[in-house]
């Protein structure tokens, strides 16, 4: 069997290394790099319980644990560490408590720390694109394939009902199975079958060199303005690298990935919000100032399983901010789902993309 699974991110990088240990056989078609998306530029982490109650509950627990698993099991070094989780707020101007000390030493004085969320059992991190790149070598190194190209198309059989390979910048490559794994740039894909809209959404962040006057504790923090709250989050990685993110807002989503660049307003108020927390997040520190653009799905649940309408096409995407935690429990769940014809570990029912409603071909302008 061999399936081609397009998208080099983190759900195509997974998805790939299970079905390797199945046996199958498997080339990732990516037009840009590995990683090159939300799946380098994410926050990268992870949270046991956090989707208790949604219909995303069993699949963030098993990929929890496949995380863990994972660490053990491929070789190379992508940051995962168990660490707290805390929420917060930084007192304004006019604010009484904003010359209180702060719990946590590092931080500047009137940022309040209110609640812990996670500990170390419950709450860990990766450096999102050292684990993609990680798990997509060892599949490569297992017998993968990765091939450059742009897929502008799907093969079918002369019914017109079943995949049987993808055009790849207009040449044809055959397969048993295709996957696609493209992020928000999964729409284009609605051009060639009957798939729900997916929606990007543009998430700026700034990485800062650190060091080690971080420690291990991510915070959700409220930051008070004129407009209203903000949520400030910030992830310190293994790697002496912290990241800081904000201000998520819809643009135009660029063809190219390469082409993404954050919105330059909400950088600079990144930037100042990120100074006023700490004097750690020093200008000279930054390491990069950049965007990504998050897939989103009408109900904001992922896609994940077979296409309607056609045998041999499935999908996997629009996991919004939990895509570096699901990625490994998606990518095995697929693999089960192609190698065997059913489901495994996690029920992937509420995923179904038949439960919403195809896009209309005809908002599609021709790419």
């Amino acid at each position: 069997m061999r399936v081609i699974i397009c998208g080099g991110g983190v759900i195509g990088a997974c998805t790939a290394y299970f079905l390797r240990r199945r046996g199958v056989d498997v080339t990732v078609v990516e037009r840009t790099e590995v990683a090159a998306a939300a799946s380098g530029k994410a926050g990268g982490f992870l949270a046991l319980d956090w989707c208790a109650g949604t219909p995303l509950d069993a699949l963030a627990r098993r990929s929890f644990a496949l995380h863990a698993r994972l660490a053990d099991e491929i070789a190379g070094d992508w940051g995962y560490r168990r660490m707290s989780a805390y929420s917060g707020l930084v007192a304004s101007d006019t604010d009484a408590r904003r010359d209180a000390p702060c719990a946590l030493g590092w931080l500047s004085k009137g940022v309040v720390i209110a609640h812990r969320l996670g500990t170390t059992d419950t709450t860990g991190i990766v450096h999102p694109r050292k684990f993609t790149s990680a798990v997509m070598n060892t599949a490569l190194v297992q017998g993968a394939e990765l091939r450059a190209g742009r897929v502008t198309g799907i093969v079918r059989d002369a019914n017109g009902t079943t995949a049987k390979g993808v055009e790849i910048d207009g040449r044809v490559l055959e397969a048993d199975a295709v996957v696609i794994a493209m992020g928000p740039w999964s729409l284009l894909a609605a051009q060639w079958m009957s798939l729900p809209a997916v929606y990007g959404q543009r998430s700026p962040s700034i990485v800062y060199d650190t060091g080690t006057d971080v420690p291990a504790d991510a915070l959700f923090l409220e930051y008070g303005e004129d407009d209203g709250a903000v949520s400030i989050e910030v992830f310190p990685r293994a790697d002496g690298s912290t990241h800081v993110t904000a201000f998520s807002d819809v643009a135009p989503l660029p063809l190219d990935p390469a082409a993404v660049t954050p919105d330059r307003d909400a950088i600079d108020r990144l930037q100042a919000i990120s100074e006023r927390l700490s004097p750690v997040f020093r200008a000279d520190r930054i390491i990069a100032r950049q965007a990504c653009f998050r897939p989103v799905t009408q109900d904001g649940l992922p896609l994940i399983g077979k296409v309607p309408g056609s045998e041999g096409l499935y999908v996997a995407t629009g996991h919004n901010v939990w895509g570096i935690l699901n990625a490994p429990a998606t990518g095995e769940a697929l693999a089960q789902l192609i190698a065997d014809g059913a489901m495994g570990d996690v029920d992937l029912s509420p995923f179904d993309p038949a439960r919403l409603r195809p896009l209309d071909r005809s908002l599609l302008r021709a790419r």
